[in-house]
């Protein structure tokens, strides 16, 4: 049996949106993977300014998300552990779990310049292969191998839509709607 190939897709998520799913199942079946594993974590090293909606609540997000999708799952490796998320550290409790596995690592190219002072990042690199989602058909600008694919969603909008009172139909899945509503989530413009 050849080994299982794994892809992770770390981020706040905050909250979920249908442009995370799209990106995600699009990576699963474009690179053949097994799985999709979304990671919401704690407190994102490079978003220490801001403060996300508590844990438990993105993650039932993501869980209501990505129910009955084959291929994605969730994994709170993360929010159990706490403090700040370094990649280097939910890697390696995976290929902990997946030690003949290879590991993809999913990000945006948003992310790819501060790449180089992710923690550990030399070491990060020789356990897992980089893969970035872009917005453009362009020609390739890095390292890394590149999905492209425009969604024009972002978490930012949904909760400036909600904090105003607008509907987010068809931005974010029905459950993860009913969440935020349940919740009151967004409901302050500086959210």
């Amino acid at each position: 049996m050849p080994p299982r190939k794994i892809g992770l897709y770390g981020g706040t998520f905050d909250p979920v949106h249908l442009g995370h799913l799209i990106l995600a199942r699009t990576a699963l079946e474009t690179l053949g993977l097994d799985r999709v594993l979304l990671i919401p974590n704690i407190i994102s090293p490079h978003k220490q300014a801001s403060r996300p909606t508590p844990p438990e609540l993105r993650l039932a997000m993501l869980e209501a998300a990505v129910e009955g999708e084959p291929g994605l799952a969730v994994s709170d490796v993360e929010l159990r552990r706490g403090g700040t998320s370094f990649t280097i550290d939910t890697v390696t409790h995976v290929r902990e779990r997946e030690s003949e596995g290879e590991i993809f690592y999913l990000l945006g190219a948003d992310n790819l310049s501060a790449l180089p002072t992710w923690h550990r990042i030399e070491e990060l690199r020789q356990l897992v292969r980089f893969v970035v989602f872009t917005r453009d058909d362009g020609p390739t600008r890095g390292e890394f191998p590149e999905i492209s694919r425009r969604i024009d969603i972002s978490a930012t909008e949904i909760r400036e839509r909600v904090a105003k009172g607008l509907s987010i139909r068809y931005l974010v899945p029905d459950k993860v709607r009913s969440i935020i509503a349940q919740h009151r989530l967004y409901r302050e413009p500086h959210h």
